[in-house]
């Protein structure tokens, strides 16, 4: 996964952390606008999520936001 989206998947995680606890959970569509103006990005964080590490549909937002942090 490209730094940029990396970034965006931890400050997304944090704020929703922030917001709604640490039982809050989401799916990689949190990370991108609700029109797909960057479909590549869509790809690689969707590609991430379900084949790399076939995460469920809806995970908490700690777990997300370690495994980004840990390069995974």
């Amino acid at each position: 996964m490209r730094s940029e989206l990396r970034e965006k998947v931890i400050e997304v995680c944090k704020k929703k952390i922030l917001v709604k606890g640490s039982n809050v959970g989401l799916s990689f569509y949190a990370f991108f606008e609700n029109k797909n103006t960057d479909p590549e990005r869509l790809m690689e964080a969707a590609t991430w999520w379900i084949k790399t590490h076939e995460l469920d549909h809806f995970e908490k937002a700690v777990k997300i936001k370690e495994m980004v942090e840990n390069g995974l």
